[in-house]
C-alpha cells in the first residue's frame, strides 16, 4: 500500500511475525533518538526498502513492528555517530508533535521507544548474560535467569483541575518553552491510578480535589509514558507549590487562558474538553 493512500488508525496491524521476503516494505530510521526524515518531503514518511537499501545506513538492529495492510514497517536502528546521507536529515521526536497527524506520531513514537527498550535490555540487569528476543511477545530473555524485559511503560496521571468557571494551570520548572499545562505525574507502586491524583495534586500545589472523572488515555513516549487523563473538582485548601517541580500555577478563566499546550497532547483535550462542555 502506498503510503500517502494509507489510513494508519484502520490499516496498521501490530505484529511480531515478520513475512519472508516481502516486496515492499517501509523502515522508520532512528539514530541517537532522531528520526531520519527525507529533505523536502512533506509531509513525513518513512523510507522505502529501496531508500533504505541506497541511502547508506546501515542497520545496528531491525525490528518489525507489523503491517499496513500487508507491507511490513520495521524500526531500524543506525550508529549514531553514522553521517546523514546527502538529501536525508534526523530530527528530534519533538519535531513531529504538530507536523504529522496524530496516528504517524504513535506509530514513529512506538518505533523509537522499541529502539530504545532493545538498546537498554541487550544485557541481563541480574546477571549480565546476553539476552535474546522471544518469538511469542515483544520481550527479550536471560536464558541463565529465566527473566523476561519488556518495554518499559510509566503509567502516569494528568488532571484539569476546575473551580467553577477557572481552571488551575501550571508552568512546569523543567518544561520546554513558556506555556501553561494541566498537572501530572508518576504513578508509585502500591497505588491506584485514584490516590496518584490526589497525591501529585497535593504535593505540587497543596491542594484537594474531589469528583474524579477520568477522560481519556495517550501513549507519549517522552520517554516512554502512558497518560491517564482525569477531570477533577477543586474541594480545598490555598496554592503552595512546590518549587523544584512548579515555576507557577494560577486559576484562569475558560475564556481567558495562558499560552497553553499543543492539541496533540492530552493535556490540550483536556482543557477543550472542559471548555466545550462550558459552552
Amino acid at each position: 500500500m502506498d503510503w500517502e493512500h494509507a489510513n494508519i488508525s484502520n490499516d496498521f496491524n501490530p505484529g511480531l511475525t515478520e513475512p519472508e521476503a516481502p516486496d515492499q516494505s517501509y523502515h522508520i530510521v532512528i539514530s541517537d533518538g532522531e528520526v531520519l526524515c527525507i529533505d523536502g518531503q512533506y509531509p513525513w514518511r518513512p523510507l522505502t526498502g529501496d531508500e533504505f537499501q541506497w541511502c547508506g545506513l546501515d542497520a545496528v538492529s531491525s525490528h518489525y513492528l507489523g503491517d499496513l495492510s500487508g507491507t511490513p514497517i520495521y524500526a531500524v536502528e543506525v550508529d549514531p555517530d553514522a553521517d546523514e546521507p546527502s538529501g536525508y536529515g534526523f530530527q528530534s521526536l519533538w519535531s513531529f508533535l504538530t507536523s504529522v497527524e496524530q496516528p504517524v506520531f504513535y506509530l514513529i513514537g512506538r518505533a523509537k521507544q522499541v529502539i530504545e527498550w532493545h538498546q537498554h535490555h541487550n544485557f541481563c540487569g541480574a546477571c549480565g548474560q546476553v539476552t535474546s528476543t522471544t518469538p511469542v511477545d515483544r520481550s527479550r530473555k536471560c536464558e541463565s535467569c529465566n527473566i523476561a524485559f519488556y518495554p518499559r511503560l510509566s503509567p502516569s496521571i494528568i488532571v484539569l483541575i476546575h473551580k467553577g468557571d477557572e481552571i488551575l494551570l501550571a508552568k512546569n520548572a523543567h518544561a520546554r518553552g513558556n506555556f501553561y499545562s494541566t498537572l501530572a505525574g508518576f504513578v508509585e507502586p502500591g497505588e491506584s491510578i485514584e490516590e496518584t491524583v490526589h497525591r501529585e495534586v497535593f504535593e505540587e500545589v497543596g491542594l484537594k480535589v474531589r469528583n474524579l472523572r477520568y477522560y481519556n488515555s495517550q501513549s507519549w513516549p517522552f520517554p516512554n509514558s502512558l497518560m491517564l487523563g482525569f477531570h477533577a473538582e477543586y474541594d480545598s485548601g490555598e496554592l503552595v507549590l512546590q518549587e523544584e517541580e512548579i515555576a507557577d500555577a494560577q486559576w484562569f478563566h475558560y475564556n481567558d487562558l495562558p499560552h497553553k499546550p499543543a492539541m496533540m497532547s492530552i493535556s490540550g483535550w483536556l482543557i477543550d474538553d472542559f471548555i466545550k462542555r462550558m459552552d
